[in-house]
């Protein structure tokens, strides 16, 4: 029943613990601070297992991709259990054949809201949001909570595409409000990944489709809507980033045709042509400049674009340009198709899907290294990390690979969970937080003390 609470799913009242996150330390949106993943804490573990390293692990039910996000000593998550039998997802390169790998589901399913606390991973509450069954196709390694929850420390808001509901949740349970932003299929019949951004008292949404595309913003305590744009765009996954830098604050966004930045109140600032089909990584910043990619396998081309702020009007790149005033440097063939890169300690860390690293100077892009094999045979979702002079790379098996940071490829070594995961860990307090198909970890040096 879309927009009508179901009520509390299960609550565990779990007494008055101290809490054990630092006021400064949060994670509140997909790949933390600025989108960037990097969090240097030598608490933070370099080895892990099912077993070694882990403070906890927690069953998660049903199936959902959206990274853990977390304020102090609430971690959130969402997942969609489905009331009957679904195709499972399988790791790996393969060919999903004719229907592109695409999957409808005729079961109801429940979409709910996990707290878990970040002390003992022990379930604070579960709020169920609706009932229902999936209005759309996904891909048989997408879900239906593939979007990742963002947070400002007063309420948790959600993003379901699959169903179009937005939801504002007190860090209690309870919820504020929600909102219908209604559901659009895509060309490919993918599904939906984009998370939301925040900023200040604004929710911002993106939904590209091949019906109704728009960025919109919501009022972040009533969830009423206060504009929006209509794009002229196709589907697309990759989440809105919201770039605070020195001259402004701005909305970057990427799509298929036209990569757009808007202001604050939803005037278009700068847009630039060129991208790839199935567009899926999210603009990210670091150091000054915002960072924009898309690979599809097989694409052609596979840009990535390093931007300085102030840019205004078109600023795409004429025939034979590498670069402008306002983009910094440009790579024709080095997007990625599914993980967002990677910038630590001055370099640009691309990971292929297909399992291969590269590193370029983040300034000027300038080959470090060129592509180098991880491990063959392997697929990669998740995107990078970076802390205590390690890069991560998580693949869709469960396997960890762990890089060292520098001027030549070094792989140190392996950590393994034995099970799928295509969500990328949140990293906070000493802790990563690792999310498998059926299970949460949090790992910690501090484990054994």
């Amino acid at each position: 029943m879309r927009g009508e609470i179901l009520g509390m799913v299960a609550v565990l009242l779990l007494g008055s613990a101290a809490s054990a996150v630092a006021q400064e330390e949060q994670w509140t949106r997909f790949r933390g601070p600025n989108a960037g993943a990097v969090a240097d804490d030598p608490r933070l573990p370099e080895v892990w297992s099912e077993t070694e390293n882990v403070v906890w692990k927690a069953d998660i039910p049903g199936l959902g991709w959206s990274s853990p996000v977390v304020w102090n000593d609430h971690i959130f998550l969402t997942t969609a259990v489905s009331s009957g039998e679904e195709r499972a997802p399988q790791p790996g390169l393969y060919d999903p054949g004719a229907d592109h790998g695409a999957t409808r589901s005729g079961a109801s399913h429940r979409w709910l809201v996990y707290d878990f606390d970040f002390a003992t991973g022990a379930v604070r509450w579960a709020r169920e949001l609706e009932v229902s069954v999936p209005g759309m196709e996904r891909h048989i390694k997408n879900s239906f909570a593939s979007e990742t929850p963002v947070t400002d420390g007063e309420r948790l808001y959600v993003y379901f595409g699959a169903i179009g509901l937005v939801a504002a949740l007190e860090l209690d349970g309870e919820v504020a409000w929600t909102r219908e932003l209604g559901v659009y299929n895509g060309r490919q019949r993918f599904g939906t990944a984009a998370s939301p951004a925040l900023h200040d008292d604004r929710l911002y949404v993106v939904n590209d489709n091949t019906t109704q595309s728009f960025l919109v913003a919501l009022e972040a305590t009533s969830g009423e809507e206060v504009w929006r744009v209509e794009r002229d765009e196709v589907e697309n996954w990759s989440s809105p980033f919201v770039w605070e830098n020195e001259l402004r604050t701005e909305i970057v966004t990427a799509g298929l045709r036209q990569i757009r930045s808007y202001s604050l109140d939803g005037t278009l600032l700068w847009e630039l042509s060129g991208m790839t089909v199935n567009v899926v990584p999210t603009p990210f910043a670091q150091d000054g400049l915002v960072y924009i990619s898309s690979g599809y396998p097989g694409g052609m081309p596979r840009p990535v674009y390093a931007i300085r702020p102030g840019a205004s009007g078109d600023i795409s790149l004429g025939s034979g340009q590498n670069g402008n005033d306002f983009i910094v440097w440009y790579q024709p063939r080095l997007g990625t198709y599914n993980t967002s890169a990677l910038v630590y300690d001055g370099a640009y860390y691309t990971l292929l899907d297909r399992g291969f690293l590269l590193s370029h100077d983040a300034r000027t892009g300038r080959e470090i290294y060129g592509r180098t094999r991880v491990r063959p045979g392997s697929g990669f979702t998740a995107s990078p990390w970076a802390y205590n002079g390690r890069i991560f790379l998580l693949g869709e098996d469960g396997d960890t690979f762990v890089v060292r940071a520098g001027s030549e490829f070094e792989l140190l070594r392996t950590n393994s969970l034995n099970e799928m995961a295509l969500a990328t860990p949140a990293v906070v307090n000493g802790s990563l937080l690792l999310r498998t198909q059926s299970k949460l970890y949090r790992i910690s040096n501090e484990s054994s003390r």
